[in-house]
């Protein structure tokens, strides 16, 4: 990490970064929660985190709040991955559908965060949050505030 200057990678140079060296030593949410960058390309983004126990809300299945920071991980770092170094973004808002429950044992869950606009200004994208079955847990939209010079 040391020779590696993150403030001047882009926004699709640092996700590759953070998918290719996995940092565990730079605190984040994706740490917390066990979140992996799958794939990245310019404008779509692919995280994945097998559920645990930890992550049940009182009726024993995943907390809703789990699916809302996988996608709006993926969503923002789909943003990211289209804006140049030096510049950053923050979600403005964020729009989640919940359509079934996740257990937490184990399985594997993965977002998929899409761009759908990228302006000088404001982002918007769209996710989802599909199982191991390849069913539809949450979809989500967000829009983005572009902040830094250009914005």
């Amino acid at each position: 990490m040391a020779t590696t200057d993150l403030a001047a990678l882009s926004g699709l140079e640092l996700m590759r970064w953070i998918q290719q060296e996995r940092p565990t030593d730079v605190p984040s949410i994706g740490r917390l929660i066990g979140m992996r960058f799958d794939e990245v390309d310019h404008g779509r983004i692919v995280v994945s985190l097998d559920t645990r126990p930890d992550f049940a809300n009182p009726l024993g299945t995943v907390h809703g709040g789990i699916a809302a920071t996988l996608l709006d991980s993926a969503m923002g770092c789909a943003v990211h991955t289209t804006l140049p170094a030096g510049v950053g973004y923050t979600t403005l808002e964020l729009k989640v559908n919940y359509i079934r429950a996740a257990r937490t044992d184990g399985q594997t869950l993965t977002a998929e965060g899409t761009v759908i606009h990228a302006g000088r200004r404001t982002a918007t994208a769209e996710g989802k949050v599909l199982d191991e079955q390849g069913k539809l847990i949450a979809h989500a939209t967000t829009t983005c505030l572009v902040l830094g010079p250009g914005a």
